[in-house]
C-alpha cells in the first residue's frame, strides 16, 4: 500500500533502504549458505524476519519512533536474501526443462496470492477508516500469517530427494569447501552473461518505490490504496500464468521462445510506461492534493494503469528467472545465480528507496525507472541468442530414474 501502511512514507522508505542494502550484501553470500544448509531451512529462517518487520511497524503505529523499523528492515534484508535465494534455487532446479516457465508462473501465482491476501486483510479492517494509517489488527494479522508460512516451509523436500516428472534427478554437486564456494560465487560477477543481465536485474525492483509511494500512497486514500494493491497483485497472477506458459510453448525452440518473449515484453513495457507518463504529468510531489477514493470520478483509468504496472512486474521478473533457468540445471549454480540476481536487484531497490526518501520529484523517479527498463532489453538479447535448446548433458542410468520401475517397487513394498 506504500509507506508500510503509514501516512508518512519516510519511515518506510528509510527502512526499505536498510532492507535492500542488507539484502544486496546478503545476496552475495546467500548462494553458498543455501547450498550448505538447504533451501527449506533457508526459507524458514528468512521468513521469520518478515514477521519481525511487521511487528516493528505495529510498534511505530504507537510510539512513532523509527529506530526499530529501520533496524528490523536491515535484519529483514539479511533474512530475505536467504528466503529468496532458496526459493529461486527450488523454482529453477526442481522442474524439467520443458516446464520451467510453468513452474516460474506457478510460483508467481502463489507469491501474488500472498499479495492478494495481504490486500484483502487491510481492505476488510480499514474500509470505513478515515485514519492515515492501517490499524493494529492489520499488522498482527500479517505477523501470524508470516510466522505460520515460515514454519510451513520446513516441510519442503531437499533437492536430493526430488525426481522430476521426466525421470531426471535434480543435479547437485557435492558442497565444496567454503573457500571454493566463495570463489565460485565470485566468478558469477565476471560471467559475461551475468554482466549482460545486470541492467535487467537492477531494474527489476527499482520501480517499486515509485509505484508504491509515488502513486499509491501519495494519490489515494487508505482503503483505495489497499484496493489498488489487491488488483496489482491479482494482475500479476494472470500475467505470470500466461507468460510462463508461453515461455514453455513447445512449438518453438527455447532460443526462439526467448526472442519472442523479449519482444512481447518490450511492447507491453513501452506501452504501459507511455501511459504512465501521461498520468505522472498531471501531478507533482509538492502538490497538496485531496487523495482519490475508489468511488471518485476518473478512478477507473488510474486503476487500469496500476493493473498494467502489476502485469509488467510479473512478466519482467518471470522472464529474468526464465533466462537464468535456461542457462543451467545445476541446483548449486542456480543458487549462486539467484543470489547474484537478488543482490543486484536489491542494490537497485536500496538506491530507489533512498531516492524517494530524500524527496526526489516523482517525474524524475519515473524517468529513471523507464530508462533502466528500456536499456535492459538490448543488453539481455545477446544472452538469449546464445541459449541452448537443452542443458541435459547425460541420460545415463546415474542421471535418470525409471519412474515406472520405482512406482512398481513402491507398490510391491
Amino acid at each position: 500500500m506504500g509507506g508500510g501502511g503509514q501516512l508518512d512514507t519516510e519511515v518506510a522508505s528509510n527502512a526499505n533502504v536498510a532492507l535492500y542494502t542488507c539484502f544486496s550484501v546478503g545476496g552475495i553470500f546467500a548462494g553458498p549458505i543455501v547450498n550448505k544448509i538447504g533451501p527449506s531451512i533457508s526459507l524458514a529462517l528468512g521468513g521469520l524476519t518478515y514477521a519481525l518487520y511487521s511487528g516493528s511497524l505495529l510498534y511505530y503505529n504507537h510510539l512513532q519512533k523509527d529506530a526499530f523499523p529501520i533496524v528490523s528492515g536491515a535484519i529483514l534484508g539479511l533474512g530475505a536474501a536467504l528466503l529468496w535465494t532458496g526459493q529461486g534455487a527450488i523454482m529453477l532446479s526442481y522442474p524439467p526443462e520443458s516446464d520451467k516457465g510453468k513452474y516460474i508462473g506457478l510460483f508467481w501465482v502463489i507469491f501474488n496470492l500472498g499479495g492478494v491476501l495481504g490486500s484483502i486483510v487491510p481492505i476488510g479492517l480499514n474500509w470505513n477508516s478515515t485514519a492515515g494509517s492501517v490499524n493494529d489488527g492489520t499488522y498482527i494479522g500479517f505477523m501470524v500469517l508470516m510466522a505460520f508460512g515460515s514454519l510451513l516451509s520446513l516441510a519442503l523436500l531437499p533437492p536430493s530427494k526430488v525426481i522430476r516428472d521426466d525421470g531426471q534427478c535434480v543435479t547437485i554437486q557435492k558442497f565444496p569447501k567454503w573457500e571454493e564456494e566463495i570463489v565460485g560465487m565470485a566468478k558469477i560477477f565476471i560471467d559475461w552473461r551475468m554482466i549482460a543481465l545486470f541492467p535487467m536485474f537492477i531494474a527489476s525492483n527499482w520501480f517499486y518505490a515509485y509505484q508504491f509511494n509515488g502513486i499509491n500512497a501519495f494519490y489515494f486514500d487508505i482503503r483505495t490504496r489497499a484496493f489498488n494493491s489487491l488488483w496489482y497483485w491479482t494482475a500479476q497472477i494472470f500475467g505470470a500464468l500466461f507468460f510462463g506458459r508461453f515461455l514453455d510453448w513447445s512449438a518453438f525452440g527455447r532460443r526462439t521462445r526467448g526472442i519472442l518473449g523479449l519482444g512481447i515484453l518490450t511492447v507491453i513495457l513501452m506501452a504501459t510506461w507511455i501511459g504512465g507518463l501521461f498520468f505522472q504529468l498531471t501531478y507533482k510531489r509538492e502538490d497538496n492534493i485531496t487523495r482519490m477514493d475508489l468511488y471518485d470520478s476518473g478512478y477507473i483509468t488510474k486503476i487500469l494503469l496500476y493493473i498494467a504496472y502489476g502485469i509488467i512486474d510479473a512478466i519482467f521478473q518471470c522472464y529474468a528467472y526464465w533466462i537464468m533457468g535456461a542457462l543451467t540445471n545445476d541446483a548449486n549454480l542456480l543458487a549462486r545465480y539467484t543470489g547474484y540476481y537478488k543482490a543486484v536487484q536489491s542494490a537497485g531497490g536500496a538506491i530507489s528507496w533512498r531516492i524517494d526518501a530524500v524527496g526526489t520529484s516523482y517525474l524524475a523517479q519515473f524517468i529513471i525507472c523507464w530508462v533502466l527498463i528500456a536499456i535492459s532489453i538490448p543488453f539481455a538479447l545477446p544472452v538469449v541468442l546464445r541459449l541452448k535448446d537443452t542443458n541435459y548433458e547425460s541420460k545415463s542410468a546415474d542421471d535418470k530414474v525409471d519412474l515406472t520401475t520405482t512406482k512398481s517397487s513402491e507398490g510391491a513394498a
